[in-house]
Formats: C-alpha cells, sequence, structure tokens
C-alpha cells in the first residue's frame, strides 16, 4: 500500500485543551490550529489571557471561563460545548499548577490542591467526555505528563504523585477505550525553554550544569516541540498508539 495523504492534519477535528492561553498549553494551542483542528480553550481567566498571538486563527480557536477543579460543574459544561461546538474528538489535560517546596514545609492542604488541579480535575473531564468519544466511535485524549513521572526530583511531592498517576491512568483508560477506538497518550516534557526553565536556572550555572549533562542532544527543547509532539498523537499518524507516554526530552531520561 502506499503511504500517501495528509496523516499528520487535524482538520475537522475538535480539541479541548485546558491551560491552553501560557506556556506549553499555547504551544499545543497553536500546532493544532495550525494542523487544521478547531481549538476549545478552558481557562480561568479566558479575557485576561488570551494571547494576541492567537488571533491569526479567527474562530477556529474559542475559549471557556472554567476551573478544573469545579468538578461537579464538568459535565454540564462538556455537553455545552459539544451542543455550540460540536463532536469533540481530542482533549489535552495541560491544566497545572506547581508547589515547590521541601516535604516538611508541604502542608497535606497544598498537596492536595496539587493533585486536584492536575489528576482529578483531569480525571473528571475525561470522564465527562469518555462516553462521548465512545458514541462518535473515538477521539484521542493526551495527558501532559512529566519527567517528573519517571526519575526522583526535589520539593515536587505533589507535581510529581500527579504526574506519575497520568501514567497509571493512561494505561487503564487505553484499556477500557480501546475497543471503542478511543487513544489515551501522554507526553513527558523535558527541560524546555521556557520563562519558568529560566527563574529556575538563570544565575545558577551548577544547576545548569547539571541539566545539560544529562541531555545527550545537549540543548533544551522548544514549546513548539511539545505542540508537534500533541499534533501528531492527536492525528491519524499515530492511529495506533495508545496507552504510551512520549518522552519529548532531547534524551534526558536515558542520558547519564
Amino acid at each position: 500500500m502506499m503511504c500517501t495523504g495528509d496523516f499528520f492534519s487535524l482538520k475537522g477535528k475538535t480539541a479541548i485543551v485546558t491551560g491552553g492561553f501560557t506556556g506549553l498549553g499555547l504551544a499545543i494551542t497553536e500546532c493544532m490550529a495550525g494542523a487544521g483542528a478547531k481549538v476549545i480553550v478552558l481557562s480561568r481567566r479566558v479575557l485576561e489571557k488570551r494571547p494576541e498571538v492567537l488571533e491569526e486563527y479567527g474562530d477556529r480557536i474559542a475559549a471557556y471561563p472554567f476551573d478544573v477543579t469545579d468538578t461537579e460543574h464538568v459535565q454540564a459544561l462538556v455537553d455545552q460545548i459539544i451542543a455550540e461546538q460540536g463532536p469533540v474528538s481530542v482533549l489535552v489535560n495541560n491544566a497545572g499548577n506547581h508547589c515547590k517546596k521541601w516535604i516538611e514545609d508541604m502542608t497535606v492542604e497544598e498537596y492536595r490542591n496539587v493533585l486536584d488541579v492536575h489528576l482529578v480535575g483531569s480525571f473528571a473531564l475525561t470522564k465527562a467526555l469518555f462516553p462521548h468519544m465512545k458514541e462518535q466511535g473515538g477521539g484521542s485524549i493526551i495527558f501532559q505528563a512529566s519527567m517528573s513521572s519517571y526519575i526522583g526530583l526535589t520539593q515536587v511531592a505533589g507535581y510529581a504523585s500527579a504526574k506519575a498517576g497520568y501514567l497509571g491512568l493512561v494505561h487503564t483508560l487505553a484499556a477500557e477505550g480501546g475497543e471503542k477506538g478511543i487513544r489515551v497518550n501522554a507526553i513527558a516534557p523535558g527541560w524546555i525553554d521556557t520563562p519558568m526553565f529560566h527563574k529556575a536556572t538563570d544565575g545558577d550555572v551548577q544547576r545548569q550544569g547539571k541539566i545539560y549533562g544529562r541531555i545527550p542532544m545537549k540543548k533544551v527543547g522548544k514549546p513548539m516541540d511539545i505542540g508537534m509532539a500533541a499534533v501528531f498523537l492527536a492525528s491519524d499518524a499515530a492511529g495506533y498508539i495508545t496507552g504510551a507516554c512520549l518522552p519529548v526530552d532531547g534524551g534526558a531520561l536515558i542520558g547519564f
């Protein structure tokens, strides 16, 4: 069989992206819209956060104000989006928060709050969309995992717990949705050139050396590297990939 066709196109697909106006979420929104998808961004502060760079995509990008921890109203939101925007075939669970503290300084409430945003909120949104995707014959669900899903990093107990939890959720949901054509995968970004990365490393020569020493490619990634990985996993090009976590890290997970 000849390998012809635009397998990486997202034309005709509608994607929901949580936290899609900042950081890596913005890169995912841009890349998916650029690949032809209609992108629905969920953000707590829609009017404040919508970047001007997205204006070029016009009505291919819509936004709904929503806090992912408001699990009581998530089904109503999903129903509203489907009624107003049409069938949803892609979900990217990207929203998150961060609490950088040593474990003895972190309160149980702070730990619980990180899990509520990353893990519980993503579960609730996925649960709300799962029957819809089953009914329409399939879909692609993507979780934003992390290197902390795999390796020990200090001061991120809640974050690491949530990101490791994503892997178990991905495996279970891939098994449950496989027969119905629902593919469930994750992306594990490495060190990416973002304001957060610079805040953590600028001026810290020792830390920079440790980071670059671990990356075989000897460079940090770009936000668009994550966006393009999300497009791939959402596209027909990844049609036989489910239950996987794709590291986008320049080899950091296997680096020495």
